[in-house]
């Protein structure tokens, strides 16, 4: 089923020279082809968001410039009972030092991002995010709470004709966000916690990178759905990419499938179902109409993550967890959607 949206195909500046949005950069693309443009302080938002899933762990970094501050995170999930959770956190005033790219940071031909000092102590955290041939290297240090060293090092490849799934969201001429979401990227490298030396990637250990990189200027308050999982199910490989809520009513979605690199484009808002005061039951997503997506997500780990520091608040709540199902791509292929990893989160931000 053929989207109503307009896909881009040439690159395009996201905002006009008065800062406002560009009605040409309206639609999605296959690969990202906008510059984030922006001007203004205030309502801006950048980030880059990096999430890695391996049989065992999780590993997610992120570095956001929120114009009031900047929020960087290293992040770890053990599986299974009683494995570990690791979180730090970097708050830096003003976004002092955090300068995002107008392009994915760390792809050819954009600008690296390094923050954080090389040593850091404290809740201070450094994050790189570089440029290398055939692909993204991911590297993050901080000292864990209980004050023992934490050092990621990861490689996401980037396979050659490898699509994703770009789109820009238009609440108004002066409220849009561009989000460009990447699914399914092989990935491999290790981390250190303490002493202990965790290694990922390879045939026997599966290792994949969902990449969430977003830019825009955004309403006070918005609340949102998220999806996304990565594997190998019924003879194929598999990226969910779901959105829903904060894409209502602008014509644009965040929704699409990309199978064995190849992008299927689902112009139809998802229907969503959770429990709010149970989020580790099942939750379902399914499109109402298409019947292009049928699936149900068990969680096994809820992480919820509360901010307040006067200007900006948020209440995170993402769990991490297996979808089942059937999805459909445009050509007609049914997929079996068996036990792929990944996660489904509820957000109310004020910023």
């Amino acid at each position: 089923m053929a989207t109503h949206e307009q896909e881009i195909t040439e690159p395009v500046d996201l905002c006009l020279p008065d800062g406002t949005l560009n009605q040409a950069a309206v639609g999605w693309s296959r690969k990202p082809l906008h510059r984030a443009n922006l001007r203004g302080w205030g309502r801006t938002k950048r980030w880059e968001y990096w999430c890695v899933t391996t049989p065992t762990h999780l590993v997610a970094l992120t570095v956001s410039d929120l114009d009031f501050l900047a929020l960087n995170t290293v992040y770890v999930l053990e599986y299974g009972p009683g494995g570990r959770e690791i979180e730090c956190s970097s708050i830096v005033p003003a976004a002092r030092g955090v300068r995002l790219p107008d392009t994915v940071a760390g792809a050819p031909g954009s600008r690296d991002v390094v923050v954080g000092p090389a040593r850091p102590t404290g809740g201070r955290v450094r994050i790189e995010i570089r440029d290398e041939d055939g692909g993204t290297r991911l590297r993050a240090r901080c000292l864990t709470p209980d004050r023992s060293p934490l050092e990621v090092g990861l490689l996401v490849a980037r396979p050659e004709a490898h699509e994703s799934l770009s789109v820009v969201v238009p609440w108004s001429e002066q409220r849009f966000q561009y989000t460009s979401k990447h699914t399914a990227l092989p990935a491999a490298g290790r981390v250190r916690i303490g002493s202990e030396i965790l290694t990922f990637g390879g045939e026997d250990n599966e290792t994949w990178a969902v990449l969430d990189h977003g830019r825009g200027r955004w309403p006070r308050t918005v609340d949102w759905n998220w999806g996304a999982a990565s594997g190998r199910t019924d003879g194929h490989t598999v990226g969910l990419q779901f959105g829903g809520r904060w894409t209502r009513g602008t014509g644009s979605t965040e929704n699409g499938l990309c199978v064995d690199g190849r992008l299927t484009k689902i112009g139809e808002e998802l229907d969503w179902h959770w429990s709010p005061s149970d989020l580790l039951a099942p939750w379902t997503l399914r499109t109402p109409s298409s019947g292009q997506v049928d699936l149900t997500f068990t969680p096994f780990h809820h992480r919820s993550a509360h901010t307040d520091v006067g200007l900006i608040a948020n209440r995170t709540d993402q769990c991490f967890g297996h979808y089942d199902g059937r999805v459909r791509t445009d050509d007609g292929t049914e997929i079996a959607v068996r036990h792929l990893l990944g996660w489904a989160e509820d957000v109310h931000m004020r910023w």
